[in-house]
């Protein structure tokens, strides 16, 4: 009895939290408009203006073949760039209170990462019924795997930023340092184009990428293509959302209230 009302006391506190961050979300409808513009402006402005004069493999349209690294785009930017609303929380807001009241640092942190994957979800939402729009067809099982791909990436990218954040106490220098890490995340992981004939070099720095094997995922599911088996960069996947969870909680742990 006592373990099931400890879990049900630990499970309401991270849904408070959870809940705080969708409400703010939704609050700050601005957030919302100017994380959707930019993917679509990629994906509408480049694809439509490549798919004239690229050709990638089986002959699949350029605007269709970016697709899923559009959808990841939207994930990278809107889960490292969470870590930032955690500096200003920390510092005049609603977490300055939580981290000194009797709630553990991974509550916190696994209510702010859930909070975090709920938003990126929100948003690719709205792009898979643009994909719907350019004649994209999903299945109820390619779906399913879309968003199982997206929870993923997203709680791990999630996790990275809100560890970024946590040894931060700028706002400022967290913006300067989240440009060295969102955009190789974004441009090495094969969004904009394959990856099977790249020189050795950049063939390395994408295999590190996270992103990488998201991208790979979303194309096996929703295109039918991809350079590694499905069930790899599930478990490559996997494997960077529990490392970087781990090292997230093990931040926040360490977290000093500024």
């Amino acid at each position: 009895m006592y373990n099931m009302t400890s879990i049900r006391v630990y499970a309401d506190k991270i849904y408070a939290l959870w809940l705080r961050e969708v409400k703010v979300f939704f609050r700050e409808k601005s957030r919302l408009v100017a994380s959707t513009f930019t993917p679509l402006l990629w994906l509408f402005v480049i694809g439509s203006g490549f798919s004239s004069s690229t050709s990638v493999a089986h002959s699949i349209d350029y605007q269709k073949f970016i697709f899923p690294g559009i959808i990841c785009m939207s994930v990278v930017f809107s889960a490292v760039f969470f870590g930032s609303y955690i500096i200003w929380d920390r510092k005049f807001d609603f977490l300055k209170s939580v981290m000194v009241a009797p709630v553990s640092r991974s509550t916190i942190f696994t209510g702010k990462a859930f909070g975090g994957m709920t938003n990126s979800l929100i948003q690719v939402s709205i792009l898979l019924v643009v994909g719907l729009i350019i004649g994209i067809q999903f299945s109820p099982l390619a779906l399913v795997q879309t968003v199982v791909i997206v929870l993923l990436l997203s709680f791990a990218l999630t996790s990275l930023g809100l560890t970024l954040g946590s040894y931060m106490t700028s706002l400022e220098g967290f913006q300067m340092i989240i440009s060295f890490v969102v955009f190789p995340l974004f441009f090495l992981s094969g969004a904009l184009f394959p990856i099977d004939k790249l020189p050795q070099w950049l063939s390395v720095l994408t295999t590190v990428d996270p992103v990488t094997y998201a991208v790979d995922a979303l194309r096996n599911i929703i295109l039918g293509i991809g350079s590694h088996p499905l069930g790899l960069d599930l478990l490559i996947l996997l494997i960077y959302s529990c490392v970087l969870g781990a090292l997230g909680t093990y931040s926040f742990k360490k977290m000093k209230a500024v």
